[in-house]
């Protein structure tokens, strides 16, 4: 899709937005936004956040506390009937029940299996756990906690230092899933830009909008470009990376220091239930028997079948859902029952990002009716170049994600008030949501307590603050580029 065309589909919605105001937008509208990202790094719980926002912007809009209540309520009832967050349940869950389904088989695990019997030194231990990064892009979580369990025996072997994996494994994660429009990435984001009127009505996923942004998130391709460059030593070993790798290969010793790289000593995010959850199925899995085929071919079909239906991602997961169960049956991998059971508890991972997104359409609605995004266009479009814009959001949005851990529910409040700036400065919309994607990964990654953060550092067996440290500057010589990509390309 052109720019043009993206222009002219947010032209209508933007206009509508300023009609739909229910008061004269003032400088109170920027309160609720305000309270939203003061609460989510206060709080670490952007959710909250997101409702601690919504009720603010009623309270404005007038009335008494308790009216404000019950609108509250009104208006999230009238949220949960919309199309949009009905199909993003329906695929979000499916997304999750499939996941648990192929950590469950353990296909992911049998890779390891196989790399043994070729890695022959160091440097072919970490590309095999680089190509296995790039393999496993369905989901972050998978990819964090499967690629470093997997392959951390085989770099012990090699001496290389668990700091040194764990950060091939998170720059292949949150990087890897966001570049892949058949992924629980785009399916969470390509919700945000259908609720809120930057996919045209041909686009009623939002897919086909989220790839035309793929190729401008910077941040993501640069990370998975640095990686093999860090491997191959053209990028050499910096600060305290160098001291582990260093102290790996003198006989240091390598630890699994699994409780210093979970949630209980780091701060609480909205996201700590879906981390467990996943742990709880990630550590039911057949680690040890389990087939490659089991993972590789409900991969395959899922993107077969998506392409088959133009991106229209939940008829495919259905026909996928439709092969791969009686595939795992006649294998008798696991009864029927344990099957339904299994994929349940994967739906139930997914009940975080449902509602955050929930959260975020309701935010939105409220802000609509204040006025916000036409008071933001209005005061800052002047001062606001296309050049710079993409830029300055990528900047922004990073360090906010960076700040706060939240790799999705800081988006749900910037979308909002960013696209209808871009189109008012007549900015390039895909760049403009590439750097939005962008500062998104560089959170999941750089944020010291971001539950990708997290599982890249259990699964491979890492201290958490020694994983993050470690992984800094790489990850910071990639935004320092990204963000002066962003101005060549506005150029």
């Amino acid at each position: 899709m052109t720019t043009d065309a993206l222009v002219e589909s947010l032209a209508e919605p933007v206009a509508a937005v300023a009609e739909a105001a229910a008061v004269e937008p003032t400088a109170l509208s920027l309160i609720p936004p305000v309270l939203v990202l003061l609460f989510a790094v206060w709080l670490k719980r952007p959710i909250l956040a997101l409702v601690l926002g919504s009720a603010a912007g009623l309270l404005l809009l007038g009335g008494s506390p308790l009216d404000s209540l019950f609108n509250l309520g009104d208006t999230s009832l009238r949220v949960m009937q919309d199309e949009t967050i009905g199909w993003l349940i329906l695929v979000c869950g499916g997304f999750g029940a499939l996941i648990a389904l192929l950590v469950h088989t353990g296909g992911a695990f049998a890779f390891g299996r196989i790399a043994q019997q070729y890695a022959s030194g160091r440097k072919p231990s970490l590309l095999m756990t680089y190509f296995l990064g790039l393999l496993i892009f369905i989901d972050d979580y998978l990819n964090a906690l499967a690629v470093g369990e997997t392959m951390k025996r085989i770099t012990d072997k090699f001496k290389v230092s668990r700091e040194m994996l764990a950060y091939v494994v998170d720059s292949t994660a949150a990087p890897m899933c966001v570049l892949v429009p058949i992924s629980t990435w785009a399916i969470f984001f390509g919700g945000l830009l259908v609720a809120n009127g930057i996919a045209p009505e041909t686009d009623p996923n939002g897919i086909k909008t989220y790839m035309s942004a793929i190729p401008y998130m910077l941040y993501a391709w640069l990370a998975l470009i640095i990686v093999p460059l860090v491997i191959f030593g053209i990028i050499p070993l910096l600060g305290p990376m160098k001291k582990a790798e260093l102290a790996a290969q003198q006989g240091g010793v390598l630890r699994d220091a699994l409780p210093a790289a979970t949630a209980a000593d780091t701060p609480a995010t909205s996201d700590d239930f879906a981390v467990e959850a996943f742990e709880e199925e990630f550590d039911a899995a057949n680690k040890k028997t389990g087939r490659l085929h089991n993972f590789l071919l409900p991969m395959l079909m899922l993107i077969g079948f998506t392409i088959w239906f133009d991106a229209d991602i939940w008829p495919a997961l259905i026909l996928t859902f439709i092969v791969t169960i009686p595939m795992y049956m006649v294998q008798r991998l696991m009864p029927f029952t344990e099957m339904m059971e299994t994929m349940m508890h994967g739906f139930k991972t997914m009940l975080p990002a449902i509602c955050t997104v929930i959260a975020a359409f309701v935010f939105k609605d409220i802000s609509d009716q204040l006025g916000l995004p036409r008071y933001v266009i209005d005061n800052m479009a002047p001062y606001m170049t296309p050049q710079m814009l993409p830029a300055l959001v990528f900047v922004a949005m990073a360090v906010l994600a960076f700040t706060t851990g939240s790799s999705w529910g800081i988006f749900a409040v910037s979308i909002p008030i960013v696209m209808p700036l871009a189109v008012a400065v007549e900015a390039d919309i895909p760049l403009v949501i590439g750097a939005l994607l962008s500062a998104s990964s560089f959170g999941s990654q750089a944020c010291f307590y971001s539950d990708s953060t997290i599982l890249a550092a259990q699964g491979s067996g890492c201290d958490l603050v020694s994983h993050a440290v470690t992984q800094l500057p790489y990850a910071l010589i990639g935004a320092v580029l990204a963000f002066f990509g962003f101005i060549v390309l506005a150029l």
